[in-house]
């Protein structure tokens, strides 16, 4: 059985290169990314863990309500990512299953896909005709999974504060630009503020449940962690980096022979103002075109693979301070500083050990709480009346 409900991918801030970034080519962008071991370019679901670390974009808390709430956010409306909350929605009739009583309506139905065709969009992965049918039955079992879960929640006579709801609601309203946006996105979403606040009720529910009858009865010694860190010592390596600036003079890579020529002589003569002793954060400014001029071309940090291959070759040969001959890429001419290097480094345990075990105990929560559904499953009353044309 899939248990779609955990975990979710992991999204961090990743740097990536484009072809053209605000007009600065080579320069990395700041842009979500969806970590997911079988589709993204992470190979495990340690290894994203172990990105996000990198990249400071993860802190992670002992207290487990804090990663549960990513964990159990596609039980929860409040947290369908936004935009998916301003789909446009039809309402629609009809049942699309029943569980243990309980109906889940074709509107909640219609709501879950318009919430997995915008994690795949928000991926670059528009789905495609051949997915659909196998979608729409994961789709109805995330539908099912919560219901069951919510039931049982209700059957331990787990209580959510009203606070609680309230939290959560002034989260979500503070990801839109005002009061009228997050109102608007509610009506396109054939939702009111009730609808919406009894959707993040039942997933403060299904969350308090997760946790204190799962997550904190997780038992891990340190000895599973430390075993996992002793022989994975690659998953711990930190790769180098390099902090750089540039001047860029672009040239279109189809421009004419006499285009080229004028901007390679424009960076030629750049290039004597420094060997004059001119300082090239001041060059850079009054020359470079690109958005990184106005901070005196300073890139910031960058590893490997995030910049086009000539630029990142040239910056690595580098040593601090020494500035490179003329780079061409296909987007014109740079010459390259390098301010500073950081090698590679592999963290220590000390530094690593509370977040990798709490990583660990996500995991093993995960295990148990999909085989307690399952068996639930196998106990409860559940009617399915999805069709094709559903």
């Amino acid at each position: 059985m899939r248990l779609a409900l955990v975990p979710k991918p992991v999204e961090v801030e990743a740097e990536v290169v484009e072809d053209k970034v605000d007009g600065d080519a080579p320069i990395k962008r700041r842009s979500k990314m969806t970590i997911d071991s079988s589709t993204g370019p992470v190979r495990s679901p340690v290894w994203a863990f172990l990105f996000s670390i990198w990249k400071g974009e993860i802190r992670m808390q002992r207290k487990p309500g804090r990663w549960l709430w990513a964990l159990v956010a596609a039980m929860s409306l409040a947290w369908i990512a936004l935009p998916a909350l301003a789909l446009e929605k039809q309402p629609s009739e009809g049942k699309v299953a029943v569980v243990n009583g309980s109906v889940i309506t074709q509107e909640d139905f219609d709501r879950e896909m318009g919430r997995v065709r915008q994690r795949l969009l928000s991926r670059g992965k528009p789905l495609i005709d051949s997915q659909i049918p196998e979608i729409k039955k994961e789709a109805l079992e995330n539908l099912i999974n919560r219901e069951l879960l919510y039931q049982e929640s209700q059957r331990k006579a787990i209580k959510v504060k009203e606070m609680a709801i309230n939290k959560r609601v002034m989260a979500l309203k503070k990801r839109f630009p005002g009061e009228a946006e997050f109102k608007t996105a509610l009506i396109k979403a054939n939702l009111s503020e009730a609808d919406l606040r009894s959707q993040i009720k039942r997933g403060l529910a299904i969350e308090q449940f997760i946790t204190k009858h799962f997550v904190e009865k997780v038992v891990l010694s340190d000895k599973e962690v430390r075993a996992y860190y002793d022989s994975h010592p690659h998953s711990f390596k930190q790769p180098g980096q390099v902090r750089a600036s540039h001047i860029l003079i672009k040239v279109d890579p189809k421009a004419e022979q006499s285009q080229r020529a004028e901007a390679r002589k424009r960076i030629e003569e750049i290039q004597q103002k420094l060997q004059k002793g001119e300082d090239f954060a001041t060059l850079a400014k009054g020359f470079s075109e690109g958005p990184s001029s106005a901070k005196g071309g300073d890139l910031g940090y960058f590893r490997r693979g995030q910049m086009v291959k000539p630029f990142e070759e040239a910056a690595f040969a580098l040593k601090p301070g020494e500035v490179s001959d003329l780079v061409e890429t296909r987007f014109g001419y740079h010459l390259i500083k390098v301010i500073e290097k950081k090698p590679e480094t592999k963290m220590s345990y000390e530094d690593i050990k509370d977040k990798l075990g709490h990583y660990f105990r996500q995991q093993k929560a995960q295990k148990e709480v999909s085989v307690y559904l399952q068996k639930l499953k196998e106990k409860a009353k559940v009617e399915r009346f999805l069709t094709e044309g559903s």
